[in-house]
């Protein structure tokens, strides 16, 4: 596989420039979940253009797509894309990096297609990872029923090979209160917005007594109209995460007791809504990890041992649990540069990024002719799949 996988080096080097004109595009034009109709549209049509056979709106999802490449009878190997961006601050989590190094370990692919051993690849766009939850709508229509393995990386400050995700539920606690006049007649009003006040100040009551690995986290999505009036409605929404779903849920059950007791504590009324989006913990494979890890040295990078206190979570981790897949993590900004701020929205269109990128795309190519010449390691990635289940 050397002389497949030097090819490979060469063919993103050679795309180099036509992948950081595309990444800085997605980057310049921010679209939120769903809403990805550029995005989504430039990464379908240049895998068009490279060989691919697109098929857009797959599962029902208007700005999904799948780009297939046929090299005969063996395995199916998925790369997936990412690519809607964050609410006010854009590509602050480098999705225009995730979206450009897919779609460019896929046209390297293509570009030494003749020499790649027999299989099928599919770069997978996967939209609305920003909560929407785009790749569940697309295990729920079936797009992953073929898969043997997927894979893709993510942006962060650093390389990492695996990194653990957290499980997220999220709940919109909305409380309806009485308006008054705020001076003259308070005492004839119900404060909503005290309600969600004394929410947040049970919740942080509450942080003192879960594990280390819960996140919970919310923002007044209303907090009343003007101050000389007592809030008739406000309204929060909260995260809440935890390493496994049954914690998760908990916790969630505790989070909600503290809406409810701020409810009967004000005399407002509550109702509480919770998304039917559940983002589940990232299963390790070591197998495909193993197979990255020998790929990504091999262009002279050694990766990093994964940060436990760091932890995020996305909908990856749902693809993880139904087939076998990875996420690791490439460098793309400078050490100590926190995801979701505007300095790594910045960092994601720098020459680092460009680096990043690059590396990931021949690393991710290079892994997934790996795993066609070898459907044992298909095999044992399964195996180990099904043996954790």
């Amino acid at each position: 596989m050397s002389a497949v996988k030097d090819a490979i080096g060469r063919a993103v080097d050679g795309l180099a420039d036509e992948l950081e004109s595309l990444s800085h595009r997605i980057h310049a034009n921010p679209e939120l979940g769903y809403q990805e109709v550029q995005a989504s549209g430039w990464l379908s049509n240049f895998l068009a253009a490279k060989g691919f056979e697109v098929e857009k709106g797959v599962a029902g999802v208007e700005t999904a797509f799948r780009a297939t490449l046929e090299t005969g009878e063996g395995p199916t190997i998925a790369i997936l894309c990412e690519y809607d961006a964050l609410p006010g601050i854009g590509h602050a989590c480098g999705h225009n990096v995730i979206a450009t190094s897919g779609a460019g370990a896929g046209a390297a692919l293509a570009a030494v297609r003749a020499q790649l051993p027999r299989g099928r690849i599919q770069v997978i766009g996967t939209p609305a990872e920003e909560g929407g939850g785009g790749k569940i709508k697309l295990i729920e229509g079936g797009v992953f029923k073929d898969v043997d393995c997927a894979m893709m990386i993510h942006g962060f400050d650093r390389y990492v090979l695996h990194g653990d995700l957290l499980g997220i539920v999220r709940v919109n606690f909305d409380f309806t209160g009485k308006a008054a006049h705020a001076s003259a007649d308070p005492w004839e009003g119900v404060n909503a917005l005290d309600a969600v006040i004394q929410t947040f100040t049970a919740v942080s009551a509450l942080r003192q007594h879960v594990r280390p690995d819960v996140r919970i986290h919310g923002i007044i999505t209303n907090g009343g109209q003007a101050p000389n009036i007592i809030p008739e409605a406000a309204s929060a929404t909260f995260y809440i995460r935890a390493a496994t779903l049954d914690y998760m849920w908990e916790v969630y059950r505790r989070v909600v007791a503290c809406a409810e007791g701020a409810a009967r504590a004000t005399g407002a009324q509550l109702r509480t809504v919770q998304s039917p989006t559940v983002y589940e913990p990232m299963k390790f494979n070591e197998t495909l990890v193993g197979v990255f890890k020998a790929n990504l040295e091999r262009q002279g990078v050694t990766a990093e041992p994964p940060d436990p206190i760091r932890l995020g979570s996305s909908d990856i981790g749902n693809v993880s649990q139904v087939i076998p897949a990875i996420q690791p993590y490439v460098k793309i900004a400078e050490a100590g540069t926190a995801i979701h701020s505007r300095a790594f929205a910045e960092a994601a269109v720098t020459p680092l990024a460009r680096r990043g990128l690059l590396t990931a795309a021949k690393t991710m190519a290079m892994t997934t002719a790996d795993l066609l010449a070898d459907p044992a390691l298909v095999r044992r990635a399964k195996d180990e799949f099904a043996a954790s289940r």
